[in-house]
């Protein structure tokens, strides 16, 4: 492990939220390493987050994660930090039309990647007795919706599992997280902030208050939206 450098590791990174978190935990004094299947997704992260550090991973397959964890730890410092966001299969689909193939790959995306990752960085934090974990949850999170039936049940799997890492990690000091985002990310600073649209700067704050909360008031879940959506 390098020194005392502490680590943002944000797995699932794209140029929109991804980014925006590189950037913020940046500016909070964290390495950002950032990490998805494609490279060349990697490659618009990094430019738009000068400085974040890219490390290509398949957060579905065990032996890349685990790869992934050891050498950010061994290169780049404790990671102290964790956001999970899962991105795709947002595909409409009627429950006939889907296939098999495409359902594992949706729940291997989000609920086995999630839970590889997260068990992965808790393994390093536990021992520490401090580390803050957030996975990226979507209004299918909490309810199914008309063609969703792959997403949601991935993104319902991936809220069971951060209860109940939260659940068992707490006590450890690890701060567990599964935050809502009830609505559409545009790219940041792009257009008026009409409201019809998310500031994925604005979210990446919201991740950096999760991390700096006391022990005294922490949360499970906090669901987060557009001020001006009907709900």
């Amino acid at each position: 492990m390098t020194g005392d450098k502490k680590v943002a590791l944000i797995v699932g990174a794209g140029p929109q939220l991804g980014a925006s978190c590189a950037r913020r935990f940046a500016l909070a004094g964290l390495v950002p390493v950032v990490s998805s299947r494609s490279p060349e997704k990697l490659q618009a992260v990094v430019a738009a987050a000068p400085g974040a550090i890219a490390m290509p991973c398949d957060a579905g397959i065990e032996a890349d994660v685990e790869r992934l964890i050891d050498t950010v730890e061994r290169q780049h410092g404790a990671v102290d930090c964790c956001v999970y966001n899962p991105g795709g299969g947002f595909q409409r689909t009627a429950v006939v039309d889907q296939t098999a193939e495409r359902f594992e790959a949706g729940w291997r995306n989000t609920a086995l990647g999630g839970f590889l990752v997260g068990r992965g960085v808790a393994r390093r934090m536990v021992p520490r007795g401090r580390g803050t974990i957030i996975f990226t949850g979507a209004t299918a999170s909490m309810r199914g919706g008309k063609g969703f039936s792959a997403f949601a049940a991935g993104k319902f799997a991936l809220r069971a599992l951060a209860q109940s890492m939260a659940r068992e990690l707490q006590p450890s000091g690890i701060h567990v997280v599964h935050v809502v985002i009830d609505g559409k990310i545009r790219s940041a600073g792009v257009g008026a902030n009409d409201g019809t649209a998310m500031d994925p700067d604005e979210i990446a704050a919201t991740y950096a208050g999760l991390y700096f909360r006391g022990k005294s008031n922490w949360t499970q879940e906090i669901d987060i939206r557009p001020w001006n959506e009907t709900w």
